[in-house]
């Protein structure tokens, strides 16, 4: 280097006129599904290309002009060039009408808030599950034309890079993005300015600067603090996805929330759908309800019409994960906001209570706001339901209002491409279009065994060679020798890919369990070590900075990992992202899931296994409850709920190690002459059938689409017609009822009969005093079914009574003649709630009264 001082310029190529659309394709994460436009980008230049973290964007500011100029005359590269824009043209073409058959029409738009979204490596404003579920949300929703834009935070500083010393312990790396090289362009008003927000802060406001990135037909915007104008406390809220204390994290709630709305607001956007994913963005039913009180609603109009159309969806399977803010806190940041709702404090901070707690809860908010409520599976479903029964004191948590709608991937940016031409060879182009369609996937049968078997290989080479690059440099970092690198990777070996090779690969969390399976070394070691049946393992993943617990998990996969007799057959490998993610779960023979039952909200990695023709093998929690059907994988029964833990990781522990030695490994060595196993492979057919319809993204945001967008749409616009006289005569009407229901009772008049006849009618005959509601506003109804054990609600069938005239009292008489088709001895019970038409749900009152 010759002395001075150095100084650095950038100097940005010119793009040949004749590839001039290379810039669309960067600035369109189109190319996060779409490998041939991946390719296209590295076969200008393939070091290049990994150097710059396949962004093609930054790609395009770094690459060698010379380049450029030769591919604009080579006809290899202009025929690819070609054949991936007219794949893009046809992608795009077709009117706004076309997103008519999802139920929606073109005037409808549906608004998706969420914390992060994860596409892409190229795009790091993501840090695991829930980031890619919502980057896949919107791939689907554009893959189906969906009217749906994202509102989220454009970070400086997206998930950490880790890497694992010689002692197992995690390091965190940081580092900021240049806006400059993501696929972004800021907002700009029609006269050129940029859009920007103000948000209101303690004595201050919060400027706020609209990015816009392109995903196909969807449009996500992204607000963003760094800004000269903004204090630097300011301008670090969007600096770290996840960083900082409690008062960064209210502060990035309040901007996506509260200057999310504004944002839309701003644009001109007019969303007839509201969706909040997951509690970080509840702030946002705060906003729109102030902006219809200053318009001139009461304040329980406002609320009405603004959670008719807002859907909430929770990730969240213990109460502890729901975020919380303390009262001194939230009235610090919106005091301002109770006065413009024209309720008091303790009124405003009621809307985020839940019981025991003197917090102020965000999944209580959301759930308050909002008329449609669900989980990520039908466990989870159900576990948040009694999370969340006190929202709804006196109503099962069975038939409260949340449901569910069951996670899944977007299937062209998880499916490797070699599956992806064979399907074309064998189950026809179509296939891309009945993804969902669960009876096209038989066709998988008619592909030969030694053709899947081979892919699944060659995609077990792809993932040894890029399992072995990252121990390589890990061995070099940590100073390791080359010996010991030699037996880090002598089972890795990708020309003879032969050994059953299990993934673990999530968060390290306590509840996933990653260490569930070194309960017992000895019988770990009968199972990997056999001479003739070799296991290996690999493990992967990162623990939040806070979270100690976590990085134990991972000192303790490095400990075993490193004791002698392991070296090589399990093994730790640093820095898990979607590069990492894609290879691992198209490559390995198992994939591994060990959470204790019932906290796996949903798991999505399970799922990209299956549909590159992996197998599960897993406690039955959240998604694999649903998926697996005895031929298409393994399952660890859960034990109680209520077992002692060390006892319940034994037990599970156990299940574990029956299962791989009875059966997993087993089945996997039982070759032919052939040299693969032909009931492995039926196995693993059967679990493409049968899972990768039912867990992909566009059956997902299909199911979003006809049970709450579009009724969300429908309610939303009932309530706000002729000046929101829907919602202000349900906020009315709840009113009455809340002031009546305490006076309610409910007694019987006929003689119970013991016993009948088949067919036999019986007559039931009960007295309802309503202390001042009408008829019409209760339904009174009976309950029967079988007398079983540990019978629930859904095992009754439901009959109404008819209202047959008043009593001499404050009383009505409700009677039904009901003709029994039931034989054995029944069960049946008489209760009666507060029913509206307008009401979006019929339960959503949370009261009713038993006889």
């Amino acid at each position: 280097m010759p002395p001075g001082t150095a100084f650095t310029i950038a100097v940005t190529p010119k793009i040949p006129p004749r590839l001039a659309r290379l810039e669309e394709l960067a600035n369109d994460l189109w190319y996060s599904w779409d490998r041939s436009t991946r390719s296209l980008f590295s076969s200008l230049d393939h070091a290049l290309w990994g150097a710059v973290g396949h962004n093609p964007k930054a790609f395009l500011k770094r690459v060698d002009e010379s380049k450029l100029l030769r591919a604009a005359e080579d006809r290899v590269f202009l025929a690819h060039y070609n054949s991936v824009l007219s794949a893009y043209d046809f992608y795009h073409s077709g009117p706004p009408e076309d997103c008519a058959h999802t139920g929606l029409s073109s005037s409808d738009q549906v608004a998706y808030f969420c914390f992060e979204f994860g596409f892409h490596v190229s795009f790091p404003i993501y840090s695991g599950g829930l980031g890619i579920l919502a980057g896949d949300h919107c791939k689907a929703a554009s893959d189906v034309r969906l009217p749906l834009v994202g509102v989220g935070l454009l970070y400086r500083q997206g998930y950490f890079s880790q890497t694992i010393d010689s002692e197992g312990n995690q390091q965190v790396i940081y580092a900021d993005s240049d806006f400059e090289d993501l696929p972004v362009t800021p907002v700009l008003h029609g006269n050129g300015s940029e859009v920007r927000v103000e948000v209101e802060m303690p004595q201050r406001k919060v400027v706020a600067k609209i990015w816009r990135a392109k995903i196909g037909h969807v449009t996500l915007y992204l607000l963003d603090t760094d800004l000269p104008e903004n204090s630097q406390a300011d301008r670090d809220i969007t600096h770290q996805l996840y960083g900082g204390d409690r008062t960064m994290r209210i502060e990035q709630e309040i901007l996506l929330g509260v200057g999310g709305t504004r944002a839309l607001r701003e644009m001109g956007i007019r969303p007839t759908v509201w969706h909040i994913n997951e509690g970080h963005a509840a702030f946002m039913v705060l906003e729109r309800m102030r902006d219809l009180v200053r318009q001139g609603l009461p304040f329980p109009t406002a609320l009405e019409a603004v959670a008719a159309n807002t859907i909430f969806t929770t990730h969240t399977a213990v109460p502890a994960g729901h975020d919380h803010f303390s009262d001194d806190m939230m009235t610090g940041y919106f005091e301002g906001f109770y006065n413009d709702l024209g309720i008091s404090r303790d009124d405003f901070l009621a809307l985020g209570r839940a019981p025991d707690s003197n917090d102020f809860n965000m999944t209580a908010l959301a759930i308050r706001g909002s008329r449609f409520q669900n989980g990520v599976s039908k466990i989870h479903g159900n576990v948040s339901a009694r999370i969340c029964r006190h929202l709804w004191p006196q109503i099962e948590p069975e038939e409260n209002p949340v449901a569910y709608i069951t996670n899944g991937v977007h299937v062209p940016t998880f499916l490797a491409p070699e599956w992806a031409d064979l399907f074309d060879r064998y189950l026809g182009h179509e296939w891309r279009n009945n993804i969902c369609d669960a009876k096209y996937w038989s066709r998988i049968e008619a592909i030969p065994d030694h053709l899947f078997w081979s892919v699944r290989q060659t995609l077990k080479s792809q993932m040894f060679y890029g399992v072995r690059a990252r121990l390589a440099l890990q061995n070099s970092r940590n100073h390791g020798s080359e010996a010991h690198l030699d037996r880090l990777l002598r089972f890795t070996d990708p020309v003879n890919p032969n050994i059953l090779t299990i993934g673990f690969a999530r968060r390290f969390a306590t509840y996933k369990r990653a260490t569930l399976l070194f309960e017992d070394l000895d019988w770990l070691r009968r199972i990997v070590l056999h001479q003739e049946r070799p296991v290996m393992m690999i493990f992967a993943g990162k623990a939040h900075p806070a979270d100690v617990p976590g990085q134990d998990l991972i000192r303790r996969v490095s400990e075993i990992a490193r004791l002698p007799e392991f070296q090589g057959q399990i093994l730790l490998v640093e820095d898990y992202d979607l590069r990492l993610a894609r290879r691992l779960v198209a490559g390995v023979d198992v994939w591994l899931n060990s959470p204790v039952y019932p906290l796996e909200a949903s798991g999505t990695s399970g799922m990209k296994a299956a549909i590159n023709g992996g197998l599960n093998l897993s406690v039955l929690d959240g998604w694999w409850g649903e998926g697996y059907n005895g031929k298409n994988g393994w399952a660890i029964k859960r034990g109680p709920e209520n077992m002692a833990p060390h006892l319940r990781d034994k037990e599970d522990s156990t299940d574990f190690y029956e299962t791989l030695q009875d059966h997993v490994v087993p089945l996997y060595y039982n070759r032919d002459k052939l040299g693969y196993s032909p009931e492995w492979i039926k196995m693993a057919k059967n679990s493409m059938i049968s899972l990768l319809p039912r867990f992909s993204a566009g059956r997902m945001v299909g199911e979003y689409a006809q049970n709450f967008y579009v009724p969300a749409s429908r309610q939303g616009s009932h309530y706000a017609t002729a000046d929101y006289s829907g919602a202000q005569k349900v906020a009315d009407w709840k009113a009455f009822v809340r002031n009546a229901w305490w006076g309610v009772a409910i007694r019987r008049l006929d003689a119970p009969a013991n016993r009948i006849s088949f067919g036999d009618t019986v007559y039931f005959d009960v007295a309802i005093r309503l202390n001042g509601l009408k008829p019409e506003d209760v339904i009174v109804e009976l309950l029967i079914g079988p007398q079983l054990p540990h019978a629930t609600i859904s095992d009754f069938k439901h009959y109404k009574f008819e209202c047959t005239g008043a009593e001499e009292s404050d009383e009505q008489r409700f009677t039904l003649n009901l003709a029994v088709s039931l034989c054995g001895k029944l069960d049946y019970r008489i209760r009666v709630y507060p029913y509206h038409p307008l009401l979006t749900h019929p339960l959503e009152m949370g009261m009713m009264l038993w006889l």
